[in-house]
């Protein structure tokens, strides 16, 4: 039972976490339409476009796993009672996973991303560019920040099952 309510708790700690994305891309979408209305140079009428779609795409990141852990921690009773076993392995191995894909797209692709848009920031003088490269910048920030607490959490997470594997 104490194995239920690790996942449980992981899971729910991940719902709150995933909304992060979801208030962050409303704050994006404000910064769009605050672009919009009071923008008066190029640079500002520039960013309009790029913050609305960073905006869009954390909305989706957010409810996407919302949703997912949301339908992930009502599977987990079912899943335990079947065969708490098994339930544990695969925690285990959903674990290994996910911390691998954390830290190759966390910890090393999103921080090469933000410097490559730093040097696009640096060297393109077009009002366009630095626009697209500030948002999506701003974007891989948000995500990088949320998603270091996150693997965080999983490797906590895993670190607690191969205790109750023991």
């Amino acid at each position: 039972m104490e194995l239920l309510k690790l996942a449980s708790a992981w899971a729910k700690a991940e719902v709150f976490s995933s909304k992060f994305f979801i208030l962050f891309g409303v704050l994006f979408l404000l910064s769009a339409y605050g672009f919009w209305q009071l923008g008066k140079t190029d640079l500002a009428k520039a960013f309009i476009f790029p913050v609305c779609i960073c905006g869009i795409l954390l909305l989706l990141i957010g409810g996407g796993l919302t949703y997912t852990n949301l339908s992930r921690e009502k599977e987990f009773p079912k899943a335990y009672k079947e065969d708490a076993a098994v339930f544990l392995q695969m925690e285990i191995a959903r674990a290994d996973k996910t911390i691998k894909e954390f830290e190759l797209v966390v910890l090393k692709i999103i921080p090469g991303i933000i410097a490559v848009l730093c040097l696009v920031f640096i060297f393109f003088e077009n009002p366009s560019a630095r626009a697209i490269s500030m948002s999506v910048m701003a974007m891989m920030i948000v995500i990088l920040l949320i998603d270091s607490g996150a693997y965080t959490r999983m490797k906590e997470y895993k670190d607690q099952l191969t205790i109750i594997q023991q």
